[in-house]
């Protein structure tokens, strides 16, 4: 049996046909922005973990950044985390991720075990971890050798910049090889060899290193065989509202560098600004030998600008300030060296 349909169905069928058609055509000329479908966002910064680097004698991982477009002469910065921290919490949270990518930067980021220490801390207080070639310093030194074959970094354009535990290791690398570094910046870290175990290091951190300036340099000394012919400059960062490393500490390295360097206290030039007070010593060519930042009212961590540290307070001592350590770290020793 066949149906007619009613002239007037037939009518409102074709009606909406021709609606449906129309709309087709003109609806992407008249869609409002609040119903277009959302810009992309830019992929987050990613790292990069390489595996076969050496024989790893302090069982790390090794991740690296790797800008699009690098800088020219290529540069190296090898960041070492604190304790309690990542290195993607710290690759995004320091502000190290857009300054590489800006500045075409590539950077290396050594990463602790939970095998090797339950809190993420580098064991910069165990001395088979910081000798020359061993341990984690031993590590270390093989993710740069790759790093720098890999990437045709020159041999003078290697830098190393840590926080606390990883300021602690940082400072091992620049005594163990002060031939590979170009500059080194340690924020709220511990003299070399202020500890010897992991009961001295909290005695250490909680209230300073009991060893005098001219013990402290020779423990560089030591390691060195007395060759002080190579020396990376050293930028030293301290809080003081420190709760975690006391700020004795920054005053002790400090000091253990001023006596291997052979300067004297009351040569720095001090500046004081509405955050920090920073004290530099320099050679006879103006080039920064050694500096000292005291930052008021810092606690525990790594200060960043505001711009940076609003959009990273979920990471863990990030802090927010008036100044960057990696941006000063950058205009200070990375760009003009």
């Amino acid at each position: 049996m066949r149906y007619k349909i009613s002239k007037p169905l037939k009518a409102w069928m074709n009606g909406q046909r021709q609606i449906r058609k129309t709309l087709k055509a003109v609806l992407p000329l008249v869609t409002p922005d609040f119903v277009r479908p959302a810009p992309k966002r830019a992929a987050r910064p990613v790292l990069r973990e390489i595996v076969d680097f050496g024989s790893n004698p302090g069982r790390l991982r090794m991740l690296e950044y790797v800008p699009k477009t690098q800088a020219n002469p290529r540069t190296l910065v090898v960041v070492l985390h604190g304790c309690l921290q990542t290195a993607m919490q710290y690759h995004l949270g320091s502000g190290w991720a857009r300054l590489a990518r800006e500045k075409g930067i590539v950077l290396l980021y050594p990463e602790q075990r939970r095998q090797n220490n339950s809190n993420l801390c580098f064991n910069w207080f165990r001395p088979s971890a910081v000798a020359r070639d061993r341990g984690e310093v031993g590590s270390i030194r093989q993710m740069i050798d790759s790093a720098v074959r890999r990437h045709r970094v020159p041999k003078d354009r290697i830098f190393v910049h840590g926080l606390s535990a990883g300021a602690a290791i940082a400072s091992a690398l620049l005594v163990a090889y002060p031939d590979l570094f170009r500059a080194g910046q340690l924020v709220a870290g511990m003299p070399y060899g202020g500890a010897r175990d992991g009961m001295t290091a909290l005695r250490v951190m909680k209230s300073g290193v009991e060893i005098s300036p001219p013990q402290l340099g020779d423990l560089v000394r030591l390691v060195r065989d007395g060759d002080l012919s190579k020396h990376p400059a050293i930028s030293i960062w301290q809080g003081q509202a420190d709760r975690i490393v006391n700020p004795a500490n920054g005053i002790a390295s400090l000091r253990q560098w001023l006596d291997v360097l052979g300067l004297a206290e009351e040569d720095g030039r001090v500046r004081t600004s509405r955050h920090a007070t920073t004290t530099t010593w320099v050679d006879k060519n103006g080039q920064i030998l050694l500096d000292y930042h005291a930052v008021d009212g810092l606690d525990h961590g790594l200060p960043i600008r505001g711009t940076t540290a609003s959009r990273q307070k979920s990471y863990p001592y990030m802090l927010e300030g008036a100044i960057s350590a990696p941006h000063k770290f950058y205009s200070d020793f990375i760009r003009f060296s």
